[in-house]
């Protein structure tokens, strides 16, 4: 069996010293370790031996299973050799708990019946009051969770409300623009970053023919995904740059040419017209 575990003490039992464990009830063991002036947790094998006790804390008859001197239920060790030690915790400041040295055979009492003394009954009112504000946060913190569940529920039917329509917008898009024109809607206004398409190219200057350079220009202007005037220029194939004055020429040539369309530049004067030759 080890020795005792209070400070500038090794008494042990190969001595003859009568060694006790530290109690079981929470309570009472904290006031034993406060008084032994030592910052750790006992464990089961943690002991203090008997010169740590005034006289009062032993019965007068009792005597232990094993022989020795028996304890009183309540005591509590007061005698450290300890240098300038804090105020311990003297036998009368304990409550009248019920310990466990090894062989008391009364169970400790209930902290009901430890409320029925002094002080119990206002000790029992802070314990209902405190009850009482656990229940009323823990409402409060279910009221919380359900509405943020009834918003989270609403922001996603909402999410999926719109999601519907820009579905619905995309396959309306479809049916009068090819996919690189509804793709240049999501770019900036004329951005560089278009990719057109054959088609569109073709289309686009179909419009452009039909509508004359002005109106070309003011359908880009209101944001019509439309290839600019350079893109047709230089994607149509082939092609042939020739001044207006040559048009009527070519026609009674039979060159076969299918179209011709003005310059952003030409208001009527005979500037170079562009036109497509067919294959």
């Amino acid at each position: 069996m080890g020795g005792c575990s209070a400070p500038n003490c090794s008494n042990s039992t190969t001595i003859g010293k009568q060694l006790f464990r530290f109690p079981k009830d929470p309570v009472r063991m904290r006031k034993w370790v406060i008084n032994c002036r030592r910052d750790f947790v006992p464990t089961p094998c943690s002991r203090l031996c008997q010169d740590h006790f005034e006289e009062s804390q032993f019965e007068e008859i009792a005597r232990s299973p094993a022989g020795g001197r028996k304890l009183k239920p309540n005591a509590i060790p007061t005698l450290f050799n300890v240098p300038d030690p804090p105020s311990p915790i003297s036998p009368a400041e304990k409550e009248q708990n019920l310990g466990d040295h090894g062989y008391a055979r009364r169970q400790p009492k209930s902290e009901a019946e430890e409320a029925e003394g002094g002080g119990g009954g206002t000790q029992r009112q802070d314990v209902e009051r405190a009850c009482a504000q656990c229940q009323q946060y823990k409402a409060q913190l279910e009221q919380q969770q359900l509405h943020t569940a009834r918003l989270q529920k609403e922001q996603a039917e909402e999410m999926r409300k719109k999601l519907h329509k820009l579905n619905k917008m995309e396959k309306g898009l479809q049916m009068f623009l090819f996919e690189d024109q509804i793709r240049a809607l999501t770019l900036a206004k004329r951005s560089r970053r278009a990719v057109w398409s054959q088609d569109t190219v073709l289309t686009a200057r179909k419009i452009r023919c039909a509508v004359g350079v002005k109106g070309y220009e003011f359908l880009r202007d209101l944001g019509y995904p439309l290839p600019s005037y350079r893109t047709l220029c230089n994607r149509l194939e082939p092609k042939i740059m020739v001044p207006s004055t040559m048009q009527e020429e070519l026609v009674e040539l039979g060159l076969g040419i299918i179209s011709t369309c003005d310059s952003p530049e030409d208001n009527g004067a005979g500037d170079e017209a562009l036109l497509g030759v067919m294959s």
